[in-house]
């Protein structure tokens, strides 16, 4: 198989200051192979994928190209030999079209003294369509971010690849897109490339990869063949201990109480209709349906951060009609948004300041001055209720991993002390450790009397995590599963097949 093999680390190091973030990391690509990289976040899988491109330089250790020993100083270099890399994180220029994003390597380098802007358009489409219909006239910056990640795959695809790495490329995709993807993955593999494909998403790794590589703590644990393994094996060398159940106990009887949001009649008149709904006290709720089907515009109908619908709502008993998001958290309803380090943290700010910021009232000292010393208790006493790891409250979010980052945005919410909590994604992008953390926390929130409404892309966390479900399909409620009917085919039976709606009162619960 030596001959086979495409790409190989042997011993790479790399340090950032006194933080080691690779120690000793070996990896082998076989041509034609979907390889799998898993680990924790903080592993260290984003640092060697940086050190494969160019974008770091390794402390020690040596990279070999097709059989011989290369240096990569920089990105371009990597595209030369032949390494296309798709970031986690979003990297288009917004202000340009798809078009111009996708062929944007091509043009940097030409020489001619015009732009084919139609040319451009043409070839952008012939590669979008291969998995979705997007405009290539489009600005980048106004598409939505699961189809900015869809332009950052087409742009890798114009590359000459005979390496590319895929890093949790269907976080924010459609199943149907996240099918189309799948589909030029392994026509690529048929075609000799070779894949490295990071995701947390062990359905994802085991129907796709054929080989896994696990990092821990920045160190190689191992690499296994998936036919040869489960996925509790890679989640164990994940995280160097065996996992408990990723999800909780669901409510136990007596928990779950009186109506805390009535929901009736909701309607914006376009992107969703005639909602109508029960949350219980010390319930946790889901909403399901696929990315479009209107999940996210409804709550942020409900608690004011988008439009003003129609419809009637009540709070506790009271009748509950916010203007804006403010009069929504003052009241006791907070959302946690699906793009966390958008609009669910601020990155640069203290841990400490971002957990205070819904609250400063609870923080302030003499003439309305903000307190440090009150922040910090704040901060370490929700901090110490969520487990969140850190080095010091006054360290940036942008330090912490994926997973603490969502518990500072976590303990942001619970600084308003509120009644009501809806998650949008609350674990995308987190790894399987944090993961089973924040389900224990969002049902021990439900166990103190919390109502907590989940939204999410992924049907085992929705079945896993929630005491029944919402199904939404095109803007309008579709039913609810419970208890032995909460399986992934009912949800998309409702999520996905034309047919009758069920009435809104019986998906009320």
């Amino acid at each position: 198989m030596v001959q086979d093999i495409v790409l190989e680390v042997r011993g790479v190091t790399k340090s950032f200051g006194p933080v080691r973030a690779l120690r000793g990391v070996d990896l082998s690509l076989r041509r034609g192979e979907i390889h799998a990289l898993a680990g924790e976040n903080g592993a260290g899988k984003s640092t060697l994928m940086n050190v494969i491109n160019g974008i770091l330089q390794p402390g020690s250790g040596k990279i070999f190209w097709e059989g011989r020993e290369v240096s990569i100083a920089s990105p371009i270099e990597a595209q030369a030999l032949g390494i296309g890399l798709v970031h986690q994180e979003i990297a288009l220029c917004p202000d340009i079209s798809v078009a111009e994003n996708i062929f944007m390597a091509a043009t940097n380098t030409s020489r001619a003294p015009f732009m084919d802007f139609r040319g451009l358009e043409r070839k952008a489409a012939e590669i979008l369509r291969q998995f979705c219909n997007l405009d290539p006239k489009r600005l980048a910056g106004d598409l939505p971010i699961a189809s900015q990640q869809l332009v950052e795959i087409a742009k890798a695809l114009t590359l000459d690849c005979k390496v590319l790495i895929l890093d949790e490329p269907t976080a924010p995709l459609t199943n149907r897109e996240a099918g189309a993807l799948f589909a030029i993955m392994h026509e690529l593999a048929a075609r000799g490339i070779a894949i490295i494909y990071i995701s947390h998403r062990m359905a994802e790794i085991f129907d796709h990869c054929d080989r896994v590589t696990v990092l821990r703590d920045g160190q190689y644990i191992t690499t296994m063949e998936i036919s040869e393994i489960t996925p509790d094996d890679v989640v164990n060398a994940m995280v160097g201990r065996v996992l408990g159940d990723l999800y909780p106990a669901k409510a136990a009887p007596g928990v779950i109480g009186d109506i805390l949001l009535e929901v009736e009649g909701l309607s914006d008149g376009r992107r969703y209709h005639d909602i109508s709904f029960r949350l219980r006290r010390g319930e946790v709720l889901g909403i399901g349906g696929l990315i479009g089907s209107g999940r996210s515009e409804i709550v942020k109908g409900i608690c004011r951060l988008e439009g003003t619908p129609e419809g009637r709502m009540r709070l506790a008993g009271e009748a509950f009609a916010p203007v804006t998001y403010r009069d929504s958290i003052r009241e006791g309803l907070v959302y946690l948004s699906e793009d966390r380090k958008g609009d669910g943290v601020f990155l640069e700010m203290s841990i400490s300041s971002n957990i205070s910021a819904l609250n400063l009232s609870r923080v302030a000292g003499r003439g309305a001055m903000i307190s440090d010393r009150r922040e910090t208790v704040l901060a370490k006493e929700l901090g110490a209720k969520l487990g969140l790891k850190c080095g010091s409250y006054s360290d940036p979010v942008s330090s912490l991993s994926g997973g603490n980052q969502q518990k500072v945005a976590i303990a942001r919410l619970l600084a308003v002390a509120p009644r009501v909590i809806i998650l949008d994604e609350p674990t995308r992008g987190v790894d399987v450790g944090a993961k089973a953390e924040i389900h224990r926390i969002l049902r021990d929130l439900a166990n103190q009397g919390t109502g907590i409404i989940v939204i999410s892309s992924e049907m085992p966390e929705l079945i896993g995590v929630c005491d029944r479900v919402l199904v939404v399909r095109e803007g309008r409620l579709q039913g609810q599963v419970e208890g032995a009917k909460m399986t992934e085919e009912n949800i998309m039976q409702l999520a996905s097949v034309e047919g009758p709606s069920r009435t809104a009162a019986h998906a009320a619960g």
